[in-house]
């Protein structure tokens, strides 16, 4: 159970038990919420929109603006985080994503989808940072890549489930009244939840600044110092910061390019869902282990191995056209994700200092999530010049291969 703020704060994760487990439901719900979208827009661009499969570049509208939006919600979380409290910030998120299953039910055009994925993006960006940021607030040093491999398990396994249902039951019910019930249901879940159950634990950050054990300066820097460290000038931190930034093509690879890819080839959107889950399953189960692996043997060995695998899982996706190789390359995909995921934004944790690693957290996010939207601007133009959609993965698979080397020479 949490300790009161009256009593001396433990950390690790068994004096937090109750905290870590009502946090990482939280980022279950968060994660679901994204993957209500991840499968079931797309064939909503065509059906309803008429967006044909050949206009990419139009179908990435919604990604570029959820990255763009999620990235700069990131900053500002990290910021807001530290003046008034990570509670405060994660129940702004949910309030936020009440309009957005609505939006999706009453859409009259392909300009109400980006909106709510606009909404989405700082639903996304609120309460994933605020749920990174606090289990680290209430965790021990030596635990941090656990921590952040089971927040992103929670949160991977959730993504994974919700586009699983929600292909099922958009079948069930009709792609609109699909995403307005699965909607409807877990943002009001995951709000009452907050309300009733969640500790805030900016103490636990503080508190940590004034014991004895602490060699850092207690002193806050300026949150432009730390956007500094993680942008250019200290090498070990940009390098990690790229890394997170190009891996981002890969989801958005995955969120816009896959469902087309895999639905042209097999006319099925369950079968569809089914294979991209793979790849969201593996990533979230295979962190319960990255994380722990990383506090361990070190994040460096296991960041550069992952970018490596991620690499070859894309690049292999379409050199054959059977459902058991494209699920191997999914899972491939899944597994170099897990390796770095977490591990790049614990080697963050452990580079900054605990009154400002929200914002250093925040700031690495922002460069990540705006990956979403680079990567997603780069994979509508080559497709839209090769007017080949093939050639989204040689692009992807070929920057996450520069940015693997850039990694391993400077993290």
């Amino acid at each position: 159970m949490a300790t009161h703020h009256n009593e001396p704060l433990a950390y690790g994760l068994k004096n937090n038990s109750h905290q870590l487990f009502q946090w990482l439901l939280q980022v279950f719900f968060v994660g679901l919420m994204l993957g209500t979208t991840r499968i079931v827009i797309t064939p909503l661009a065509e059906q309803e929109f008429g967006l044909a499969k050949d206009s990419l570049l139009l179908l990435s509208t919604f990604v570029i603006a959820f990255g763009v939006v999620k990235g700069c919600m990131n900053f500002v979380a990290g910021y807001w985080a530290e003046k008034i409290g990570r509670k405060p910030v994660h129940l702004l998120g949910w309030l936020i994503a009440l309009p957005i299953p609505v939006l999706f039910y009453f859409a009259q055009s392909w300009a109400w989808v980006v909106f709510a994925t606009i909404l989405l993006g700082i639903n996304q960006g609120l309460t994933w940072s605020m749920s990174q940021t606090a289990k680290l607030d209430i965790t021990a040093a030596h635990e941090r890549g656990l921590t952040i491999g089971l927040n992103e398990f929670a949160g991977y396994t959730g993504v994974a489930l919700g586009g699983l249902a929600s292909a099922y039951i958009s079948q069930w019910l009709g792609l609109k009244t699909g995403l307005l019930v699965i909607g409807v249901v877990i943002i009001s879940l995951a709000f009452i939840l907050t309300l009733i159950n969640i500790v805030e634990t900016r103490p636990w950050a503080l508190y940590q600044t004034q014991k004895p054990s602490f060699t850092g300066s207690p002193d806050t820097i300026s949150t432009w110092s730390v956007f500094k460290r993680m942008s250019w000038s200290n090498s070990q931190l940009l390098a990690i910061t790229q890394a997170g930034c190009v891996e981002k093509f890969v989801d958005a690879l995955v969120w816009i390019v896959y469902p087309i890819y895999l639905y042209q080839k097999t006319q099925d959107l369950p079968l569809t869902g089914w294979i991209i889950s793979i790849y969201g399953l593996v990533w979230g189960a295979s962190q319960l282990l990255t994380g722990h692996w990383s506090d361990k043997y070190g994040r460096k060995r296991l960041n550069v191995t992952g970018m490596a695998i991620t690499t070859m899982g894309v690049l292999i996706m379409p050199l054959n056209e059977t459902v058991l190789w494209w699920s191997c390359s999914a899972a491939l995909t899944g597994l170099g994700m897990a390796l770095l995921y977490p591990n790049l934004a614990a080697a963050v944790a452990d580079y900054s200092q605990p009154q400002w690693r929200a914002t250093a957290i925040g700031v690495y996010r922002f460069w990540r999530d705006l990956g979403y939207a680079i990567g997603a601007l780069i994979l509508g133009l080559a497709a839209f010049w090769t007017q080949d959609l093939s050639t989204a993965f040689w692009v992807v698979g070929g920057c996450m291969a520069i940015s693997s080397a850039w990694l391993a020479a400077k993290s």
